[in-house]
């Protein structure tokens, strides 16, 4: 079993989009994903109504996720980390113990290879396009994602 999990900062905007669209990808009996934040603003509430209404625009329903905030323990229970910018992939390599942690820990869209575009914006404080704008962006680099998973 592969095990990702997706990380932003709150966890309730881009770390649920990305772990829906991941999910709607990967064969579950062989693919375990999850997502958390570095921040402990919103642990135990669901995904913003935003990113709610933008997966379920595309089939994918996140209502079930509920926010968690990352923890180091979870280098132990994952193969694959994903921070959804610098900021919050620093926060995650702060609490690694080792290098074989920090080696698991990779920013979302570095699978793109887009210099312009390596980091996943924040929509919280934006529009709906935003939204959609990083649904995008995780429906892209998702798909090189399951190319790197099933690769291993």
């Amino acid at each position: 079993m592969t095990r990702v999990l997706m990380v932003c900062l709150g966890n309730i905007c881009r770390s649920p989009l990305a772990e829906g669209i991941l999910k709607s990808k990967v064969d579950s009996d062989k693919v375990t994903v999850d997502s958390a934040g570095t921040a402990n603003y919103h642990i135990g509430k669901g995904p913003d109504k935003r990113s709610i209404a933008t997966a379920a625009r595309y089939k994918i329903d996140i209502t079930d996720q509920r926010a968690r905030q990352f923890t180091a323990e979870d280098f132990d229970k994952f193969d694959y980390i994903f921070a959804m910018d610098r900021s919050n992939y620093n926060d995650i390599v702060s609490l690694a113990k080792n290098t074989s942690d920090k080696a698991k820990v990779t920013l979302m869209l570095e699978v793109l290879n887009n210099p312009q575009a390596i980091e996943v914006p924040d929509p919280y404080y934006g529009g709906d396009s935003g939204f959609e704008h990083v649904f995008q962006l995780l429906d892209q680099a998702t798909d090189l994602v399951v190319k790197k998973i099933e690769s291993h």
